[in-house]
């Protein structure tokens, strides 16, 4: 049937609305991130209060559900002692003589662009365990990473 004969209220023809993926593997989170998931609930329930339009309500049901699961299954990683690169340490470095910082997060904290990195970024996983003055291996390069200093910024 051709869509010009279908009526207005048809939904048939939209595309389907799936569950927002889950992150594979361990959901390790800061005491930050902790926060900014249990803000983003508050904020989408405030939103679906406030909203009477369907589609948005479903929307913001949907982007509730994730963070609900996100919630639920974060596991709280202790404050890292800073003697070397650890989920939640600031580390100074430099990535084949450029000098660069970032910070170590979870998946829904990171945030290349503001200098967060999730645990699970090819970079970071080169630079866990590593310590101050350590040349480390990434890419082809066997010392493409010097660790300048590493340091535990406020949670």
């Amino acid at each position: 049937m051709s869509v010009a004969f279908r009526r207005d209220g048809d939904e048939e023809h939209l595309e389907p609305k799936f569950e927002l993926p889950i992150p594979a593997g361990p959901n390790f989170v800061t005491a930050r991130g902790l926060r900014l998931i249990d803000e983003r609930i508050a904020e989408l329930e405030a939103l679906i209060a406030d909203s009477t339009d369907p589609p948005n309500i479903a929307s913001f049901q949907r982007d509730l559900r994730y963070w609900q699961t996100r919630q639920v299954t974060a596991d709280l990683v202790p404050v890292p002692s800073g003697a070397k690169v650890e989920f939640g340490t600031e580390v100074h470095f430099t990535l084949n003589g450029i000098a660069r910082t970032l910070r170590i997060v979870g998946d829904d904290e990171a945030a290349p662009s503001d200098g967060l990195i999730s645990f699970n970024a090819p970079l970071s996983r080169a630079m866990l365990g590593g310590q101050e003055g350590d040349l480390l291996p990434f890419g082809k390069a066997e010392d493409a990473i010097e660790i300048l200093s590493v340091n535990v910024p406020e949670q």
